[in-house]
């Protein structure tokens, strides 16, 4: 009913530059939060970005300043701009959604398959 694709992922040097996107499609009235995550190697998955449908963003520590998190509301769409990558931003990324279906009463949250970002010379 509602699936959340990444796509943008890929194979890029130290300190260069690369967006993700992640579209959401379905039975979709509105989306509350939407969120990238990651998790490298070896490591538990964590938080990189979260924005809020009004446009009130956070980030990790590890990654302010470098990273730019946005939505399109119109497309049901969050990006994740990455500059100045890192081996250590190496992982897979997911994005989600706090999204209420149409006829829902509540909302749900929905994950993305996620996209490999490596970061190596």
């Amino acid at each position: 009913q509602v699936q959340l694709v990444e796509s943008g992922g890929g194979l890029v040097q130290p300190g260069g530059s690369l967006r993700l996107s992640c579209a959401a499609s379905g039975s979709i009235f509105s989306i509350n939060a939407m969120g990238w995550y990651r998790q490298a190697p070896g490591k538990e998955r964590e938080l990189v970005a979260t924005i809020t449908s009004g446009g009130n963003t956070n980030y990790a520590d590890s990654v302010k300043g470098r990273f730019t998190i946005s939505r399109d509301n119109a497309k049901n769409t969050v990006y994740l701009q990455m500059n100045s990558l890192k081996p250590e931003d190496t992982a897979v990324y997911y994005c989600n959604g706090d999204v209420y279906s149409n006829y829902a009463l509540s909302s749900t949250l929905y994950w993305g398959q996620g996209t490999q970002v490596t970061v190596s010379s």
